[in-house]
């Protein structure tokens, strides 16, 4: 069994894919993005500033590594890998908030309502979430039928609305203050971070034509897995990570008397049930061959990453 205790396999190689597909989706996103020549020029400007920051771009990466495994063309998860990155962008700008998280860095860098103001912030995630599925709608490079094309916008509407991301964030602003359970906990987060993850990669599989149900009901529990373990390594690094590293605030989920992982169960414990996490996202791609080594160099990535 593979070990986030040590050096993933494939470390190197993840890298420098994570590398390509970031550039890949970076170009995608340029060419969707309105230029600022076009009215109304701030806001088009703001949005350029809080999508094309950077970042690792996980997200899109789930969608590219997910479709290939299946066969899939790289260049028919474009549309699908960017209108995530875009909901995960809008996200990130309304949670930066005053009323939400009230952080002044991302990545390194002025968060967009700092950059610019807080009424433009509020409408640069407005404008990137109705972006998003504009690209699902229209990007003629996406080659599956209108039924599955609606299944993808189905997919993502519902892991960014209510049921999903928005209701996860819902759940964490009730949190502040609150002393939840394990399953409390848990539940908020498959909502608040794990919906989106999940749905990059069953837009990955939709993109297949055929891909069988069962095949993408494991991948949704590997989905499931990571994107949980995602979150508990989001705690911890608030936690062990640096300032300069993480390109936020160490300890802002304290100061804001937010439930964590870590203040739930303990650091070791955290550490622990990402790990277990790990293992079985493994075990749901056991039934898929090499082509799938990405996504389990993924998992791996997810519970060691420092930033």
């Amino acid at each position: 069994m593979t070990s986030p205790a040590d050096p993933p396999a494939g470390a190197g190689r993840l890298e420098e894919l994570l590398r390509s597909h970031a550039v890949r989706v970076e170009t995608v996103l340029e060419r969707w993005l309105p230029p600022v020549h076009i009215q109304p020029p701030r806001l088009h400007e703001a949005m350029r500033y809080a999508v094309l920051l950077g970042g690792k771009r996980i997200r899109p990466a789930l969608v590219y590594s997910t479709g290939q495994a299946l066969g899939v063309e790289l260049a028919a998860l474009d549309g699908p890998a960017a209108a995530v990155e875009l909901i995960h962008a809008y996200s990130l700008v309304h949670d930066d908030l005053p009323a939400m998280d009230d952080d002044d860095l991302r990545r390194g860098r002025p968060t967009c309502h700092k950059a610019y103001d807080e009424g433009t912030a509020v409408l640069v995630g407005d404008a990137l979430q109705a972006l998003a599925f504009h690209v699902l709608a229209r990007d003629e490079t996406l080659r599956v039928s209108a039924e599955r094309r609606l299944q993808m916008v189905e997919t993502l509407a519902m892991a960014a609305g209510s049921r999903g991301m928005v209701g996860g964030q819902a759940l964490d602003l009730e949190a502040v203050g609150q002393t939840l359970d394990e399953t409390e906990l848990e539940n908020m987060h498959i909502h608040k971070t794990g919906a989106i993850l999940r749905a990059c990669v069953r837009l990955g599989g939709l993109a297949a034509p055929h891909t069988p149900e069962d095949t993408l009901v494991r991948l949704d529990h590997y989905a499931k897995c990571i994107g949980l373990a995602y979150q508990i390594r989001d705690d911890i690094l608030d936690v062990q990570g640096e300032t300069q590293t993480i390109g936020k605030a160490r300890g802002a989920d304290a100061a804001h008397h937010k439930p964590t992982y870590p203040s739930v169960m303990g650091l070791a414990r955290s550490i622990e049930l990402a790990n277990q996490l790990h293992e079985q996202a493994m075990e749901s791609l056991s039934v898929l061959d090499t082509g799938a080594d990405p996504l389990r160099w993924l998992s791996a990535f997810v519970v060691e990453r420092r930033h």
